[in-house]
């Protein structure tokens, strides 16, 4: 069976085409906004929406010709449902409705949580069920008991600031640019992560939720505070000292989370997944604690369709389909 994924939950337009039983991605195709929505300093869900109907059909028309397969060989397409900006998700979700009608062939309305949780089932080496997934993103960051391919259960999740949301503020803060993500990682490598002590939210002793607001706001007082002394800002260490405070709260309370229910294994996914210190420290982590530890490539832990078409293929084996009637959510009924 082939498939053909979309994915528009928020900035980026995506498309990918999968061969079910194998789990073979024939192509995968993403066209990013960061471009559009840089000048702003963060997404503008308006512009979000208007040019994923620009690029919808030659993002999907590039993922076919790239995989090498008609349209019509197509039997199963599977779409973002939500959680995300209802603008974006609207474009591809009614996109993905509408060709599944007129070709005749079912649709699949996917939770964009459930294609982090399975995104690492994409490459070859493949957790075993259960597994302690931590789900980090810029809208994001929660921990879940993934008992199967469509079974999650959510243990923990941000009470405000999802970390990659903090990462795109401290930047912002810091002049340095959006996403926030990628350039505060680099100014951290040149940093002493210890230089300063930002504070760790840890919410008391079982807690399995996050909580990254008080962090951004200890990062805003110090730079405010030094400004208007009137000295010198080290990038690089402000940098290396937040990220690491982030960092060490997300890997704390992910091995906590697995030790609490047995799990013998860990997943990382979503957008921050793709920072190198997370994942590195995270191996090193698990590793002293007996834990497999799995990840999937960058390339699968930002948005993409490709992990929508895989956690969609197990979400119809299971007897999930949409009807034509069926509307996108804001909010995910998994958090």
């Amino acid at each position: 069976m082939l498939i053909l994924a979309i994915e528009s939950s928020c900035d980026d337009t995506a498309a990918a085409v999968l061969e079910a039983e194998t789990k073979n991605v024939l192509s995968s195709v993403v066209s990013s906004q960061n471009d559009i929505h840089a000048r702003f300093g963060g997404i503008v869900p308006e512009l979000a929406s208007r040019c994923h109907i620009e690029m919808i059909w030659p993002v999907v028309n590039q993922a076919l010709t790239d995989a090498g397969v008609q349209l019509d060989e197509i039997e199963l397409i599977c779409a973002t449902q939500g959680p995300g900006l209802v603008g974006s998700l609207l474009v591809g979700f009614t996109f993905a409705k509408s060709l599944a009608l007129v070709r005749g062939i079912p649709c699949v309305g996917v939770d964009h949580m459930a294609g982090h949780l399975l995104s690492c089932m994409l490459e070859q080496e493949k957790p075993t069920f259960p597994f302690t997934a931590l789900i980090v993103s810029g809208g994001n960051t929660s921990l879940f008991s993934v008992d199967s391919p469509v079974s999650y259960t959510r243990l923990g999740r941000t009470r405000d600031d999802a970390a990659g949301e903090a990462f795109d503020k401290v930047a912002k803060l810091l002049d340095l640019g959006y996403p926030g993500g990628p350039v505060v990682s680099q100014y951290a490598v040149k940093g002493d992560a210890t230089a300063i002590a930002f504070p760790r939210a840890w919410l008391g002793k079982d807690s399995l939720d996050f909580s990254f607001s008080g962090l951004k706001t200890s990062v805003m007082n110090y730079v405010n505070q030094r400004r208007q002394k009137g000295l010198d800002l080290d990038i690089n260490d402000i940098c290396a000292s937040f990220q690491e405070a982030v960092v060490d709260v997300l890997i704390k309370k992910t091995i906590t989370a697995a030790k609490k229910y047995n799990h013998q294994r860990i997943v990382l996914g979503g957008g921050v997944a793709s920072n190198m210190q997370l994942r590195d420290k995270m191996q090193q982590t698990c590793k002293r604690a007996g834990i497999d530890f799995f990840v999937p490539r960058p390339v699968y832990c930002t948005d993409n369709a490709a992990m929508i078409g895989l956690a969609g293929y197990y979400h119809f084996q299971n007897g999930s389909m949409v009807n034509p009637d069926d509307d996108a959510y804001s909010r995910s009924p998994l958090n």
